[in-house]
């Protein structure tokens, strides 16, 4: 299950490239940035694709979504100056509890 775990990490780095760079394309306006956004998110999806061979679906876009927020928000805030409020705050907390709940203590992903 090593390499499932590595093909998601992949997933998410590519994901949050391409959601980076979605911003960064305004509105597909500029060629480079919409370009890689689009290679972002094919290549996000062939490796999350490729961790749904051994991880279930549902543990997988568990971690995916929920890593891709944090370090969406984080680059929101570093990037752009877009500072979220307190009950953006809370539900990303949520998220990530939600994540660590679902490894932690769900049987969903053991064989």
């Amino acid at each position: 299950m090593g390499r499932s775990y590595i093909f998601l990490a992949l997933a998410i780095v590519f994901e949050i490239i391409a959601t980076t760079f979605l911003k960064k394309s305004e509105e597909f306006s500029k060629l480079w940035p919409s370009v890689v956004t689009v290679i972002g998110y094919a290549s996000a999806f062939y490796c999350l694709s490729l961790t749904l061979r051994e991880i279930p679906v549902g543990i997988t876009y568990a971690i995916w979504s929920g890593v891709g927020i944090v370090f969406i928000t984080m680059i929101g805030v570093i990037a752009f100056k877009q500072v979220p409020d307190l009950p953006a705050i809370i539900g990303i907390v949520l998220i990530v509890l939600g994540v660590i709940i679902i490894n932690v203590f769900s049987k969903m992903g053991t064989h």
